[in-house]
């Protein structure tokens, strides 16, 4: 007799939360907006599951830990030092399985291009360093920065966005999860 009541209150229920949605439903339509008055667009919004951003999360605070590895060119570890390629490769495997290989121009044919609007912790930003397309790679952490190893400074470090050498080298963001 319990679970029939019980299963009574939830028919209710249920009946009542559909009269409410199909009310909503049925409501008068508005007004088509006025075509003298220009309403600009809203930007792309970048949608992404909870799982994604957590790893990029992961991925953002392993970058922050390789802060002040070495520099070297063709480098894949932290002992020996890392090339730009090689940081994200290392990182992103080691924080999220994920395997990411190869050069910088050819992680930025993988994943996901995002407006550099919806960057994210943990999306690839992408550079023409070497008047070549794709030619630095750095992981994206939030705030207008990166965490990259450039050849020039010879550490890992935190480089700003909007910086007067980056800024107009910028190509492309790559998103890897969702």
């Amino acid at each position: 007799m319990r679970s029939t009541r019980s299963s009574n209150h939830l028919h209710a229920l249920a009946a009542c939360c559909i009269a409410v949605l199909l009310t909503a439903c049925g409501s008068a339509p508005m007004r088509a907006p006025d075509a003298s008055v220009s309403t600009p667009t809203p930007a792309p919004t970048d949608i992404r599951s909870e799982a994604a951003t957590e790893h990029g999360s992961e991925v953002a605070i392993y970058a922050l830990d390789m802060i002040g590895t070495g520099y070297r060119f063709g480098g894949k570890n932290p002992d020996a030092g890392f090339d730009c390629s090689g940081m994200v490769s290392y990182i992103f495997n080691r924080a999220t399985g994920l395997k990411l290989t190869g050069s910088a121009a050819d992680m930025a044919r993988q994943g996901r291009k995002i407006d550099k609007s919806n960057l994210r912790p943990g999306d690839l930003v992408f550079f023409n360093t070497l008047n070549r397309p794709f030619s630095h790679v750095g992981i994206y952490i939030g705030d207008g920065r990166f965490v990259h190893a450039p050849s020039g400074n010879g550490k890992v470090h935190i480089s700003r966005m909007d910086n007067p050498y980056f800024a107009p080298r910028f190509e492309m963001a790559r998103a890897y999860f969702n």
